[in-house]
């Protein structure tokens, strides 16, 4: 599996005979000019996680692409022209690798604010992306795509996700929102405070990397 990060949660995702791209948000770049795909995954609405204004150039340069997401998104999206696959707990589909749904909703940024869907996602049996969620799936994970900072989160809480996933491998995702004075703050907690003999990677963007 080769894994090529945008920056945030976008991931370019190449496994067997499925080219992924996940999560290309307005907070990613790079992922603009990506072709070959056959399949874009998005977990849910968020701009950082679907940049709208990226996406009809994105889907017009992969026509063979199936676009997946959570069925709120699926909705809006198909209400708007464009052709989505809803995607929640418990389906499977086939784009050249699994991908397993997992989860339903949207970590809680606040108790006032309304939860919205988020479809987390097992990739070929090995790489968990959960979007803005800390769901943990009730199957095994390999490397997990780590959220590690967010409105909606702690670090305390990361470090415990990442325990009670058991990942062998991790990297950071969902970390623009981290000042760059205080990436290793953070970085360094992740990568001494996981389960017992886990490794800890730090991508370089657009750089690709094999696990």
């Amino acid at each position: 599996m080769q894994i090529t990060k945008f920056g945030h949660s976008c991931l370019l995702v190449e496994d067997a005979d499925a080219r992924i791209l996940i999560d290309p948000g307005n907070f990613s770049d790079g992922f603009q000019g990506v072709t070959g795909l056959t399949a874009v995954l998005v977990t849910h609405q968020h701009p950082d996680h679907l940049d709208m204004a990226a996406l009809p150039a994105l889907l017009a340069a992969n026509p063979d692409a199936r676009l997946i997401t959570d069925p709120e998104t699926a909705g809006k999206l198909v209400a708007g022209g464009v052709e989505a696959v809803a995607a929640s707990a418990g389906d499977a589909f086939d784009v050249g690798t699994p991908v397993t749904v997992h989860g339903r909703d949207h970590a809680v940024i606040h108790r006032e604010l309304p939860v919205i869907p988020n479809a987390s996602f097992l990739i070929g049996g090995r790489l968990y992306h959960p979007g803005d969620a800390l769901h943990v799936p009730d199957v095994p994970v390999e490397v997990l795509a780590l959220p590690a900072a967010a409105p909606w989160m702690a670090v305390k809480e990361a470090i415990d996700f990442h325990r009670a996933v058991g990942a062998a491998h991790a990297f950071p995702i969902h970390d623009a929102v981290i000042a760059p004075v205080a990436v290793g703050a953070y970085f360094g907690r992740f990568e001494t405070m996981g389960p017992s003999g886990a490794t800890w990677q730090v991508p370089v963007s657009g750089t690709p990397f094999e696990l």
